[in-house]
């Protein structure tokens, strides 16, 4: 086995940037996101979410591409949520942004992305932080 501290900051958004991540919609995709990131091998520190994107803080396995993990992560939620919300037609937008911190910084951006909420009313974002690709124009969904 081999020694790793690969650590990754996610972030994508629902397709349309639409508020579709209600209370209950957010229980699904945390829970969905939990289950494959453990399929996965993904160690999954901290999710946090608004009504229109989501953050993961996660250690992601050197056998897995960023990409791949993030396709299966986007997949495997908007499929439960999709079958757990009838109605809802949920999907996310193509894309996410990918960022990577240090051990020492963890706790920090652990802390961010756990507290979006509280983040997005008190306008105290980074907005470095927050990029995904919002293309108004985007048909593909995963």
């Amino acid at each position: 086995m081999s020694y790793r501290r690969l650590y990754y900051h996610l972030v994508w958004a629902t397709y349309r940037r639409r508020p579709t991540i209600t209370r209950d919609v957010e229980r699904s995709i945390h829970r969905a996101l939990r289950n494959k990131a453990r399929e996965l091998g993904v160690f999954v520190y901290a999710i946090g979410n608004v009504e229109d994107h989501i953050h993961l803080a996660l250690s992601i396995p050197p056998t897995i591409a960023v990409a791949e993990c993030v396709r299966h992560l986007k997949g495997a939620s908007s499929y439960t949520v999709n079958r757990e919300h009838a109605g809802i037609d949920f999907a996310w937008q193509t894309g996410y942004g990918a960022f990577t911190f240090s051990d020492r910084a963890k706790p920090i951006v652990v802390a961010y992305v756990r507290n979006q909420k509280r983040h997005h009313r008190a306008g105290t974002t980074h907005p470095a932080l927050e990029r995904t690709p919002d293309d108004e124009n985007d048909e593909y969904h995963e």
